[in-house]
């Protein structure tokens, strides 16, 4: 156990140290102040301005933002599905791979257009080279580029200016400023790890039964950089990072979780500094960091309790849960990289999420529930000042006086924006949920009966409208109705909220600041704080908690009564 908490404290540690300059950094690329890399850049970024006929210095308000950012992604989601269906005809297939059923495709080219991964397919048997590298890499540095964008298009707005920025110069800077070089870096570091990164196709081995054995490999450290970096997740094979050739070992596994939360943690300390409100920012970090504690407590208490059902059986008590487990890692790396790939809504798992004791399976439906402990680079702070606005309402409520955030009256539109923005997130993943197991849609898909199936439906739906991507693995979507039902659930999942969060920012920016009074409610400091994590925990509790019941809480108690799934 000492080994374990050194390993998440090392992990925590080295992210503590780098929010600062990431931040600072990122701040400085978008309020355009000179960077180390302006040199090089520059002219890379102004071709591209050049030859889309792009004024750089063309301001946006939110509508204009707003259309530009569908406009690109709805261009990129074409072209990807039309990659996905034409591979046969495409260079760089040197396993022969075929078409891409349509319905797949359809939903593959919707989840990674929005930043979300999720993978009903086995990659190394599936996608071409090609199909990999233009239609899953490139789309996981564009799709997590206008997350950050927007997300730095909402801070703008809660700045007090009108001007949103521009989509297409944020796009550009995030990809050439921040994803493209780090990823650049890391891909060769994990390469020195012993990612592999080639063109040769597979490659045939004895293994040492002596059984023959197709090992498939390709330019698989180019995405494993960038899917834990723009927090894409997905991956080059179906074992995502437990497969040694995604994560090869302790170390790459450490550095997968410092990239997946590397942006999200930054971009913090980037309102920070954009607003020059730093107190704020700590705020708002300390509670998503609170919250972030907690769930890591659960999810490591939950794969270092006995599993009675196994101890009965006269296995080794002082193991742990092992099952579906990369015994590289053990439960303390294992239990921060289930915490961190929902915390930032990332994906990427290093053991299968089917496999976590019922207690630790919790801690990744919470997280992508609430949607707001860190979340993707951009997109999930913007959720936690859903909360903050609902927040500082209610309590303006009970104070009977009219509620202010960031110097700004919260009035009846702004709540109704928030509120509407909160509840399209449950009103998918839950409605989703009934619709599926009420009406007996696809029920064959389901791998295990009762809570545990349940569960396993209830995740499928979370982690797509939350735009993570995790599966539990014991749920089969590669059907007509999960690929159909789940690409509406990604789009709306990730576009809904971002559009009426930057009306709300919108709206902000065009209201005049109120003087501070005694009578306000500052909402920079540990009152605050506290009244944030208050209102996340009633307000989730509340919409959650009953799904919760049904599933992994019914199934902890009916493990510690001695039941199994089928009893």
């Amino acid at each position: 156990m000492g080994l374990d908490i050194l390993q998440m404290a090392i992990v925590i540690g080295i992210l503590l140290v780098l929010v600062k300059p990431v931040g600072t950094y990122m701040a400085a690329v978008f309020m355009g102040k000179r960077t180390w890399l302006d040199p090089v850049l520059d002219p890379v970024d102004n071709a591209i301005y050049k030859v889309s006929g792009i004024d750089p210095n063309q301001g946006q308000r939110w509508p204009a933002y707003v259309k530009a950012m569908l406009l690109t992604n709805l261009v990129m989601f074409v072209m990807l599905f039309l990659i996905y269906e034409l591979q046969t005809l495409l260079p760089l297939n040197p396993d022969g791979l075929g078409q891409v059923d349509p319905w797949l495709a359809l939903n593959t080219a919707m989840s990674f257009i929005t930043n979300t991964n999720w993978q009903a397919y086995a990659g190394e048997s599936t996608l071409s080279y090609f199909s990999q590298m233009t239609a899953i890499i490139f789309p996981q540095f564009t799709s997590a580029a206008t997350g950050l964008a927007c997300g730095i298009a909402f801070i703008r707005g809660l700045s007090g200016s009108t001007n949103l920025g521009n989509f297409y110069v944020d796009l550009t800077r995030a990809i050439t400023r921040i994803m493209l070089p780090i990823a650049f870096v890391m891909a060769i570091v994990f390469v020195a790890l012993g990612v592999p990164a080639t063109f040769q196709g597979a490659v045939q081995a004895n293994g040492l039964e002596g059984v023959a054995q197709t090992i498939t490999r390709g330019p698989v450290a180019a995405l494993t950089s960038i899917k834990h970096l723009g927090t894409n997740g997905g991956g080059w094979f179906n074992a995502n990072s437990a497969h040694p050739f995604e994560n090869p070992n302790p170390i790459s596994n450490i550095l997968e979780n410092v990239l997946m939360a590397l942006l999200p943690m930054g971009i913090i300390y980037t309102l920070g500094i954009m607003l020059n409100r730093k107190k704020q920012a700590w705020t708002l970090f300390g509670v998503m960091g609170a919250f972030f504690m907690v769930f890591l407590v659960i999810a490591y208490a939950g794969e270092v309790q006995n599993n009675p059902l196994l101890t009965g059986l006269g296995l080794d008590p002082s193991q742990g849960n092992m099952e579906g487990h990369e015994l590289r890692f053990g439960q303390g790396l294992t239990a921060m990289f289930v915490t961190s790939t929902t915390a930032f809504t990332t994906g990427t798992i290093d053991a299968m999420h089917d496999s976590l004791t019922p207690l630790a399976s919790i801690t990744p439906l919470s997280q992508m529930m609430l949607n707001m402990v860190f979340g993707g680079k951009g997109v999930g702070f913007i959720n936690l000042i859903i909360f903050a606005v609902l927040g500082v309402f209610l309590t303006g409520l009970m104070v009977g006086r009219t509620p202010e955030f960031l110097g700004k009256k919260i009035e009846a539109y702004e709540v109704k924006l928030a509120a509407a923005s909160f509840l399209m997130h449950p009103l998918l993943l839950l409605f989703l949920t009934a619709a599926t197991l009420g009406f007996g849609l696809d029920l064959a898909s389901i791998a295990n009966p009762s809570s545990h199936g349940f569960s396993e439906v209830l995740y499928g739906y979370t982690s797509m409208a939350a735009n993570n991507g995790s599966a539990f693995a014991g749920l089969n979507a590669n059907t007509p109705w999960w690929n159909g039902s789940g690409t509406v659930v990604l789009a709306l999942g990730r576009y809904v909220s971002i559009i009426l969060m930057l009306a709300l920012a919108g709206s902000m920016a065009a209201k005049q600041a109120v003087p501070v009074t005694v009578g306000t409610m500052r909402t920079d400091g540990r009152l605050f704080g506290a009244v944030l994590f208050g209102t996340v925990l009633i307000i989730g509790a509340l919409t959650f908690f009953p799904a919760l019941a049904l599933g992994p809480i019914a199934e902890h108690f009916a493990m510690w009564s001695g039941q199994t799934f089928s009893s």
